[in-house]
């Protein structure tokens, strides 16, 4: 049963596409002259963290624009994309890695954003859990360090032993509430996700449009 469950989480997915060879070369180039499977998902963590930057207006509903080699193409993305890539990375390289979805309250995000959401409340937040040894190990990649220190934040450190899902604000308050989780996946729930915005945010589709651009999380 072990041995179905991880597979599940190595192969290649439609938004997780690992075998791309722009991720395989880059998984390659972040891991090279390491062996061990801690070591390597630390690395990628933060070669994700901080080589791409978050970028929270980027939110495309076209599905054939959400693929994890897309966003390293970019160098940019926000919290699902980032999470994707991340994802696809480890796949690649032999590490069992899954898809977390949460709606999380004080995120990372301006008053004007928070006005424009009609809420504090943001759908989707992505995340990321590796299997290292014999558990599930959770990070999330989104906020690069710069954004961080610009916002008053420390950046989420990640060392593939201990979980790394609480950012933190202005001297330690918890600045990232999870209310609720859509549970673990080993691709990208694009209609779940849809759904989800359009239950939560229903003036972003008030327009009838291929495409919305926005910020998200």
């Amino acid at each position: 049963m072990k041995e179905l469950i991880s597979q599940e989480y190595l192969n290649p997915g439609r938004f997780v596409d690992s075998d791309h060879p722009d991720l395989m070369e880059f998984a390659h180039k972040t891991t090279e002259g390491l062996h061990d499977v801690q070591e390597k998902v630390v690395a990628l963590y933060y070669a994700v963290r901080d080589g791409i930057l978050y970028d929270p207006y980027h939110l495309v509903l076209d599905p054939d624009k959400i693929k994890a080699s897309l966003t390293l193409q970019r160098g940019s993305g926000y919290c699902v994309e980032k999470s994707l890539l991340l994802a696809a990375a480890g796949r690649h390289l032999g590490i069992p890695s899954r898809l977390g979805f949460s709606i999380v309250r004080n995120h990372l995000s301006s008053e004007k954003f928070r006005q424009k959401l009609k809420t504090d409340i943001f759908v989707f937040h992505g995340y990321n859990e590796f299997l290292i040894g014999d558990r599930w190990v959770k990070c999330t990649p989104a906020f690069n360090k710069s954004l961080c220190e610009k916002m008053g934040a420390a950046p989420l450190e990640f060392n593939g032993l201990d979980d790394s899902l609480f950012q933190e604000y202005n001297g330690g308050v918890q600045y990232m509430e999870y209310l609720h989780q859509y549970g673990v996946f080993s691709d990208f729930p694009y209609d779940l996700f849809v759904a989800e915005l359009k239950t939560h945010y229903p003036h972003f589709f008030e327009k009838k449009t291929e495409k919305t651009t926005t910020e998200h999380g």
